[in-house]
């Protein structure tokens, strides 16, 4: 099953998934379990407070994260989900050293998901879209990539308000 989306949808999607903070926070869930409001600071002391309140919204916004009563911050489904794409693409990125031998974690995924972008729309003249391949260094990194393209398909499938794309306000 091939779902196919707009340039713009997808450069959408890509720029909120990308960001450091949110993956910051997804993985930390995901690694470590429920994460209280009050000790977020403590937990990712590398995220400026501003930082942490827009991931936290973002989460909660796109259905990523809800509170649970008496543990904290947990992740949904599609937040789950939505981790085991971030440890997929890491993984493909660490084992062909993508971007490079010695990377952040959140800078590998957001690499990889720019990677994948071009792949999964295109716009053509006709107004329809069709996938391109991306390019990775070798057939077995492409193959490999099979995966992490897979999960984000299937994400963005499961979760098509994460593409929409806002239409500017009309001028009075």
């Amino acid at each position: 099953m091939t779902t196919l989306f707009t340039r713009a949808e997808v450069r959408n999607a890509v720029e909120l998934l990308a960001s450091r903070s949110l993956i910051r926070l997804v993985t930390e869930i995901d690694d470590n379990g429920a994460i209280p409001p009050r000790r977020l600071a403590g937990t990712l002391p590398d995220l400026a407070s501003h930082q942490l309140r827009r991931a936290t919204e973002t989460a909660r916004a796109h259905g990523l994260v809800h509170v649970a009563p008496g543990a904290g911050l947990q992740l949904t489904y599609a937040g789950s989900e939505l981790a085991d794409l971030y440890d997929s693409a890491a993984r493909w990125a660490r084992r062909h050293a993508y971007p490079a031998p010695v990377c952040e974690f959140s800078s590998r995924i957001r690499h990889v998901l720019d990677l994948l972008e071009p792949s999964l729309a295109t716009e053509r003249a006709d107004g329809f879209s069709r996938p391109t391949a991306a390019r990775p260094s070798s057939a077995e990194a492409e193959a490999d990539l099979a995966r992490p393209r897979a999960l984000l398909i299937q994400w963005l499938t499961g979760n098509p308000e994460v593409t929409r794309v806002s239409e500017p306000d009309p001028v009075a």
